[in-house]
């Protein structure tokens, strides 16, 4: 038996008797759908299974099975390659390459294992005309174009039933297989009335998706699609149930491409991946911190280079600010690449401490290469670009900065110094303007000069 109708909120999910232009939880208008529930009687006896507990101090190996993708970059934010069971949720803005990505990432894997690519939004055609541009044409990727999850399940357990059943089969790995769904957005149940991308539909099909990947080992990926706040449409619990997060990010102008770990249960977070949009695909960047500085020219008046730390991976990377006269009652503070509240604060700082009026001056700063700096140690390269060009005096340019700013002036110390200090090494800097850190960072032999700047009015001086 069916339930009354009910209206939804596609936003977050609240549930209404009736219709009315704005949800009450959210305050989105035009938000809430109409949709019809069933009733569904559970017995007490279905309740009734026994589970076994196992002690966390037991001596049974805890043992994640894992299969190289063979692509560094993917395998990096992966955690080191794809896991058996795993669910894996891929977002980012329209035309930014999520497609390309994994289908590349499908035709790796096919050497490996059973790969299946199976999209809602393109015809058959349309993706094997990406792969040959891609030069996976004569790859073994098993292609459909299906919205019915049903059918699509359905169709997985064949083909892994087929490849078993082979008497001469190349895959060795005990994976079953491995499937792209593109996009989730698109699929649809038929145990729900309602149209596909609803709130009910995305949280059914991603429930049926990750319930088939537990019980049959599969790895599943799964394409989503994003607000215009840049977070993943939907339900928030699809972010929950999957065991990783990534977030594909990129400017339009700009060929960069960095995946980014958002949320991993098999792996550390905020690692990135950097790729390189070529008209053959995605190519991953070995070295992006060169990458990043390959286009710096010296003696730049307002710009300072930044060791900053990405997940594990130390990556150096150019900051540039702009100061000029405002003619506007509240002047301009812009920014690209870094937090904007960052920025307002290492402004108040500076103009309380060190007493550089920015009040009157409209103020610009951005991260180049397309980087998004999310760590704290960015506020004293910022300060720098922000003095260097009020003073109207080059930074040094064979000199790098990182180091976090308080309320108070000083300048404190960040983590991983010495990942930092090593990839400034590589590419050539001499000198390393940073907060006293113990002197653990003059212990190690580097060829560079460790100055020491424990406060605000100290930047003045070195510029």
């Amino acid at each position: 038996m069916r339930d009354p109708m009910r209206y939804v909120c596609q936003s977050c999910g609240s549930v209404y008797a009736k219709w009315k232009g704005k949800c009450d939880q959210c305050e989105q208008w035009n938000s809430l759908i109409a949709q019809n529930g069933e009733i569904c009687s559970v017995e007490d006896s279905a309740y009734d299974h026994s589970i076994t507990l196992s002690p966390v101090s037991s001596r049974t190996e805890a043992k994640i099975e894992r299969i190289t993708i063979g692509i560094d970059e993917l395998d990096r934010v992966c955690g080191g390659g794809v896991v058996k069971g795993s669910v894996c949720l891929v977002s980012g803005d329209p035309g930014i390459g999520k497609s390309t990505l994994l289908l590349q990432m499908a035709a790796a894997l096919s050497e490996k294992i059973p790969s299946a690519y199976i999209s809602g939004e393109e015809g058959v055609t349309q993706i094997k005309m990406r792969a040959e541009r891609l030069g996976v044409g004569a790859s073994s990727v098993q292609l459909a174009s299906s919205s019915n999850i049903r059918a699509i399940i359905s169709a997985i357990k064949s083909m892994i039933k087929s490849e078993a059943g082979a008497q001469e089969s190349k895959y060795k790995n005990s994976i079953p297989a491995f499937v792209v769904i593109d996009s989730i957005q698109t699929m649809a149940s038929p145990r729900i009335d309602a149209s596909a991308g609803t709130l009910s539909q995305v949280r059914e099909c991603s429930n049926e998706l990750v319930n088939f990947a537990k019980s049959t080992g599969v790895a599943v990926v799964l394409v989503g699609h994003i607000t215009k706040e840049g977070l993943v449409a939907g339900p928030k619990v699809l972010e929950h149930v999957v065991d990783t997060v990534l977030y594909f990010e990129g400017e339009r102008g700009n060929p960069y491409r960095l995946l980014r770990t958002v949320k991993n249960r098999f792996g550390p977070t905020d690692e990135i991946g950097v790729f390189d949009m070529t008209k053959d695909g995605l190519r991953e960047v070995k070295n992006p911190s060169a990458l990043f500085l390959s286009s710096r020219s010296s003696g730049s008046v307002g710009a300072c280079v930044l060791a900053c730390m990405e997940g594990s991976r130390p990556i150096l990377v150019e900051m540039q600010a702009l100061a000029t006269k405002s003619f506007l009652a509240s002047p301009r503070r812009a920014v690209v690449g870094w937090d904007s509240n960052r920025l307002s604060m290492i402004l108040a700082v500076l103009e309380a401490r060190c007493k550089i009026n920015f009040s009157q001056k409209d103020v610009f700063l951005s991260v180049l290469g397309g980087l998004r700096i999310i760590e704290p140690g960015a506020d004293l390269c910022a300060a720098f670009a922000l003095v260097s060009c009020v003073k109207n005096r080059p930074f040094q340019n064979d000199a790098i900065a990182f180091g976090e700013i308080g309320l108070t002036g000083e300048i404190r110390p960040v983590a991983y110094a010495d990942q930092r200090i090593k990839e400034a090494q590589k590419l050539g800097f001499k000198k390393v303007f940073m907060p006293f850190f113990k002197q653990k960072s003059q212990k190690l032999d580097f060829p560079l000069e460790v100055i020491s700047i424990n406060h605000v009015m100290q930047l003045i001086d070195h510029i």
